[in-house]
């Protein structure tokens, strides 16, 4: 298993929309590196802290699930979708997306800041500067802590309870 972070501007989709709507395609992923991502290293069952970017306070707002495997994201090849791409076809789907299945909603954001400044997250990616990816890896540990942060029992959500040592969880 591994564990992701997917950003989302809560004026076009926020967790409210994914409490709301329970599962829904991941579109509009325009990132070569992270749709590599999303292509070759998401797996069902796979965790996401879910991140408001855009936010007053940007943060991690809750959690979800990856609920399918990697497809050809149809908006692409949609003209009338703000996700349109003249290069992509139905035969040749450049972008792809995954289901992600809510989970839980954090009783308050963790916020950005709080993320920038806690010891047991260094190196998390989405702290450093320039780091502009919606979907990113999180590490195991880092993962847990968020959890705890946020004040979340990870109910039906697979959560170590310990982390994997460094370097023991195989590449995929």
């Amino acid at each position: 298993m591994r564990y992701w972070l997917m950003k989302s501007e809560p004026d076009v989709f926020s967790i409210d929309d994914l409490v709301r709507v329970g599962v829904t395609g991941w579109e509009g992923v325009r990132n070569y590196q992270a749709r590599n991502s999303m292509r070759d290293d998401m797996a069902v069952g796979d965790g996401v802290l879910f991140y408001h970017s855009n936010a007053s306070p940007p943060g991690v707002a809750g959690l979800a699930e990856i609920a399918s495997a990697a497809r050809p994201d149809p908006a692409a090849w949609d003209p009338a979708s703000p996700y349109f791409d003249p290069k992509a076809s139905p035969a040749e789907p450049r972008w792809v997306l995954v289901d992600v299945r809510f989970v839980e909603r954090f009783a308050a954001v963790v916020p950005l800041d709080a993320l920038r400044v806690d010891p047991a997250l260094d190196g998390l990616l989405v702290t450093r500067k320039g780091q502009r990816l919606s979907v990113m890896p999180v590490e195991p540990p880092h993962f847990l802590h968020i959890c705890a942060l946020g004040r979340l029992a990870p109910g039906g959500l697979s959560v170590p309870s310990t982390p994997p040592p460094a370097g023991g969880e195989e590449s995929r």
